[in-house]
């Protein structure tokens, strides 16, 4: 357990030491404070966001947005990627494509998407949806690519169905570079949800950051990073407790 623990510890000992560094340094007025906020000061700002300002349930409607983009990417990402390892010539056309799509700014889009969905978390749901949907097609297709071929021939050879063949073969030993593409997926759809609520002041933490910037409150706008943190490291978890329950080797 000890050893379990070790590298937790020694991040939260990093994380303290940072901490008391940058608590000097602002008080000491080595970095001004209306660009860093000491974090005592952050402490305090996610008391008052909590008790007055609803930021627990910002907190909650960027998680059930995200969540919700999320899965949405990976319902429909899997299949698309699974037809195109199906049929390899489109894997081969399409995959630059994807590629250029996925590094492509989408974000800029948003306007578009407000004339579609109009100010609502739809829009940024879907904001979230387009950027992940990309990542899971695109790797989900690599990963299944990179199965070796000796695996599926020998399902081949005990006549597996096709369902069989993916659910027993492909998705377990595609898994790695699966998850790989749904955890960027799930990176860049948290960009996009909070960056949008972000510019259209619309939403979940984002709305809170926009908020805290506008009036000039350094140290609320810190505090609404930090759970903007939380949600991604928490979300990141799950993926990877999902992964271990697929394939625990």
């Amino acid at each position: 357990m000890p050893r379990r623990l070790a590298p937790a510890l020694w991040g939260l000992a990093a994380l303290l030491v940072l901490s008391a560094a940058l608590e000097a340094l602002v008080r000491s007025e080595a970095l001004p404070k209306l660009v860093v906020a000491a974090p005592s000061d952050t402490v305090v700002a996610i008391w008052h966001l909590v008790a007055e300002e609803g930021l627990l349930g910002a907190l909650g409607a960027t998680l059930l947005t995200a969540l919700g983009a999320v899965a949405a990417a990976i319902v429909a990402g899997l299949p698309a990627g699974y037809w195109l390892y199906k049929h390899p010539r489109f894997g081969r056309a399409y995959r630059n494509w994807l590629g250029a799509l996925f590094a492509a700014p989408l974000v800029l889009v948003y306007p578009v998407v407000l004339v579609l969905f109009g100010r609502t978390y739809v829009s940024t749901g879907f904001m979230g949806f387009i950027v992940g949907v990309i990542a899971v097609v695109l790797y989900t297709r690599e990963g299944l690519a990179a199965v070796p071929l000796t695996l599926v021939r020998v399902g081949r050879a005990f006549n597996l169905t096709p369902e069989q063949e993916f659910w027993k073969i492909l998705l377990p030993a595609g898994a790695p570079m699966i998850f790989t593409g749904i955890r960027l997926g799930t990176i860049y759809a948290l960009v996009n949800i909070i960056g949008v609520e972000f510019l259209i002041n619309f939403g979940g933490l984002g709305f809170v950051v926009s908020e805290a910037y506008d009036k000039f409150d350094i140290p609320g706008m810190y505090g609404a990073i930090v759970f903007v943190i939380l949600v991604s490291g928490g979300m990141l978890w799950l993926l990877k407790r999902l992964q271990l329950w697929l394939r625990p080797a």
